[in-house]
């Protein structure tokens, strides 16, 4: 189970992202994955961290775009926005939402355009 949300005791309002066993034990990460595929995830987004800033601080639109990067980087394939099923906790709002189809589809575009701009560039 992995467990998300904002701690409203401290001042910052910090998000906080937890992943607990079935035996009760829990740890904290900045990013994590559950299931089938979850080592490859894992991985993943441990590359994009090693080495990063102990507290890396994304914008909400490279958060989302990054859990999307992974979702088709570890199925291998590209996704489409009926496909997925997106919620965010964000520390301005303090609540957990649902992306809408037009905003996954918004930030799919986003992501394939950047790996365009990647490819082009040769980096």
């Amino acid at each position: 189970m992995i467990i998300a949300g904002i701690d409203v005791e401290g001042e910052n309002k910090i998000p906080q992202l937890y992943r607990c066993d079935p035996a009760g034990y829990y740890v904290g990460y900045k990013a994590t994955s559950a299931g089938q595929k979850e080592q490859e995830a894992n991985n993943l987004l441990e590359k994009r961290y090693k080495g990063a800033d102990p507290n890396p601080s994304l914008s909400y639109d490279d958060t989302v775009q990054l859990a999307l990067a992974c979702l088709q980087n570890v199925l291998g394939s590209d996704l489409k926005a009926s496909d997925v099923e997106a919620c965010v906790v964000r520390n301005d709002a303090l609540k957990f939402t649902r992306l809408g189809d037009d905003e996954v589809e918004a930030h799919l575009t986003a992501l394939a355009e950047r790996d365009d701009d990647v490819v082009r560039d040769g980096s």
